[in-house]
């Protein structure tokens, strides 16, 4: 039998890293969460860039990907990330995350301070970049959450809740 993976995804500022990382915790599994965050640290480089970069050359996805499928796949764990929901299909439990831009904004602020506008301007246009990216990379339509097991408005609960949510949901599923 296969590793046992739970998947999260959702857009930027919707909780998927906090989530992810408390839900790992909770179960006490690997916790997967590789993302252009992630290589732009271990590059020296700005995020804007990284992300810039990929725009254009959609060998920095499949890096990421890639990578992130092949942590995922080694045993059982948590991955959170945009397109696990979609890039491991065998997952146990495929959770997607969702809150209103204004919400995602104001969590992005807190998270790294600036400019809000500047903030919301960035946070739309790479909701709209990264979309197309997908499709045109993958043909994935992240806005087609209908593989999803579970979506849940994380405008609803904190993070801690929605943690205990994904854990039962994984305990329900996994007594069927």
């Amino acid at each position: 039998m296969g590793a046992t993976i739970i998947a999260i995804s959702g857009r930027s500022g919707c909780g998927n890293t906090t989530v992810s990382k408390l839900v790992s915790n909770i179960l006490g599994w690997h916790l997967v969460n590789y993302t252009f965050r992630s290589l732009a640290a271990e590059k020296n480089m700005a995020l804007a860039d990284i992300l810039s970069l990929a725009e254009n050359d959609s060998s920095w996805d499949r890096i990421i990907d890639t990578k992130q499928v092949e942590l995922a796949r080694l045993g059982d764990c948590v991955i959170g990330s945009r397109l696990a929901l979609w890039l491991l299909p065998e997952a146990t439990l495929k959770i997607y995350l969702k809150a209103s831009h204004e919400t995602r904004v104001e969590r992005i602020y807190a998270r790294e301070g600036g400019d809000r506008d500047s903030i919301s301007k960035f946070t739309r246009e790479r909701d709209m970049k990264d979309h197309q990216r997908y499709l045109d990379t993958y043909g994935i339509d992240t806005d087609d959450i209908s593989s999803a097991n579970l979506v849940i408005d994380t405008e609803l609960w904190d993070a801690p809740e929605i943690a205990r949510i994904i854990v039962e949901a994984f305990k329900a599923r996994r007594e069927q």
